[in-house]
């Protein structure tokens, strides 16, 4: 009787161990999960060619770029740099110090890129980054894939440390609401590229497919972010504000400017007010 006794809970303590494994969060699954969401946000965006007719009207405009400036003002606050500092005094350093240093090395990253990368933005007649044989087709994709690339680091890494078991940091809700809200972003961020190649003298069908593919670089930044943490261990901190250096390089020199805030533009302000709260909002309610 002892030995059967015995059997059943080893058998048990066998199942379990089997269940644990299939249930354990893999951060690769969940940054492809992630990104995935916020590709599709991308694809929904690309599809307004096929509903607005002409140019879209500049306030509306204004205010997606605004909105999307917004959401990513208040992810690089509250679901990385905050963060990356109480993670790094958990670890027993100085919070400000990959905080800032990590800041840091995200807009020099991005001001590296944006000087390399062949890239031409909507509504502008010159090229910027290194000279290149390229269409203005394809650098105004390449314009819009520098901002996703940030974006996909930011949400590979928030997933990355909630199935490391971030504890209160990063849970996996707040990494969901990080990645919600970077799709709800990139929903505009998809029609700013389609909408201008489909004025450029693309069919709506071509339009659509290369809006929907200046997203595709968002899972490749999230899988390789979890990728350099598996090799590289003990700098989450510094990753987390990369990202969210990263971030607020592209607000400032790309989607603020693009949104005519200079101007003192009432409708982008609005955007980035709602913006900055809505994700504020999800990030502290959901995380």
């Amino acid at each position: 009787m002892k030995t059967v006794c015995r059997l059943a809970v080893r058998l048990m303590n066998n199942r379990y161990r089997l269940f644990s494994r299939r249930t354990a969060m893999n951060p690769f699954l969940l940054a492809l999960a992630g990104s995935g969401l916020m590709f599709a946000a991308t694809t929904a965006g690309s599809a307004s060619v096929f509903f607005f007719r002409g140019e879209i009207n500049p306030k509306v405009q204004r205010v997606m770029l605004g909105f999307a400036a917004g959401i990513m003002i208040a992810a690089s606050v509250w679901s990385l740099l905050i963060p990356a500092i109480e993670m790094a005094e958990e670890q027993g350093t100085t919070g400000w110090i990959p905080a800032a240093g990590g800041f840091a090395l995200g807009g020099l990253f991005l001001f590296a890129l944006d000087h390399l990368l062949p890239h031409q933005h909507p509504g502008s007649s010159k090229p910027e980054g290194l000279h290149a044989h390229l269409g203005k087709r394809t650098m105004l994709v390449f314009a819009v894939t520098l901002h996703n690339i940030p974006e996909g680091l930011a949400v590979g890494l928030a997933f990355a440390v909630a199935a490391q078991g971030g504890g209160d940091t990063v849970t996996l809700a707040s990494a969901i609401a990080l990645a919600i809200g970077m799709a709800l972003q990139n929903v505009p961020e998809g029609a700013a590229i389609a909408l201008p190649l489909r004025q450029e003298g693309l069919t709506r069908g071509k339009a659509f497919l290369w809006g929907t593919m200046s997203g595709a670089v968002e899972p490749i930044a999230a899988v390789a972010a979890v990728a350099l943490i598996g090799l590289i261990s003990g700098i989450m901190p510094w990753l987390l504000a990369f990202a969210a250096g990263a971030m607020i390089y592209v607000v400032v020199e790309e989607l603020i400017p693009e949104a005519h805030l200079g101007e003192h533009s009432h409708s982008g302000t609005a955007g980035v007010m709602v913006g900055f709260i809505l994700m504020m909002i999800l990030d502290v309610a959901l995380g």
